[in-house]
């Protein structure tokens, strides 16, 4: 079943600037499989999806909710989340309420496909496929901490990825941690 493979590479990368034990959001969840590797981290996780099927297994690794966020209310207004990740998803009309459920000092992360992807497999709508430097614009007001748009070989797609964090209004900036870097006092 799809959703069921290892987790995102770039979730994975960027996953230690999630604030520990911080609540993450994780859009068009599918089976869990990044719910799976966040509640393993010590995150309470809540998926959403509009596939029953798939919740029933997404649902032994944090809460879910069934619907269908392309067509209905958003299930999380007024909701703020140290994370939220979407990963395969677009559904541009949605981006406000993404954008609106980050937290301040919490994190966006996103992945999808971009055009050129038509030229290798599915998806190929041009609705489904984001625009050169298109999840920059839609991030306009978060910090970005990472951005990619291109082509990978293996397997061969098109991709734009974000991290980008809600800054906390503050005298002193926040120390987002780097990729693999130590914290705490030198010894």
């Amino acid at each position: 079943m799809h959703g069921t493979e290892p987790p995102s590479a770039w979730l994975q990368r960027w996953a230690h600037l999630i604030t520990a034990g911080g609540p993450v959001l994780d859009v068009a969840c599918g089976a869990g499989r990044h719910m799976r590797f966040l509640a393993a981290m010590g995150h309470p996780v809540t998926g959403v999806d509009r596939h029953p099927e798939a919740l029933a297994q997404a649902r032994a690794f944090g809460q879910v909710v069934c619907a269908d966020i392309e067509n209905g209310p958003w299930p999380f207004q007024g909701q703020t989340f140290a994370c939220v990740l979407v990963t395969h998803y677009l559904w541009r009309p949605l981006w406000p309420a993404l954008l609106g459920s980050v937290a301040p000092g919490g994190v966006l992360v996103y992945e999808t496909f971009a055009a050129g992807n038509e030229t290798v497999g599915k998806p190929s709508r041009p609705d489904f496929l984001l625009q050169t430097g298109e999840l920059l614009q839609a991030t306009e007001g978060l910090r970005t901490i990472a951005y990619e748009d291109g082509f990978e070989a293996r397997p061969e797609r098109f991709v734009q990825r974000i991290v980008a964090v809600r800054e906390v209004p503050a005298s002193v900036p926040h120390r987002w941690p780097l990729h693999g870097a130590k914290t705490g006092a030198a010894a």
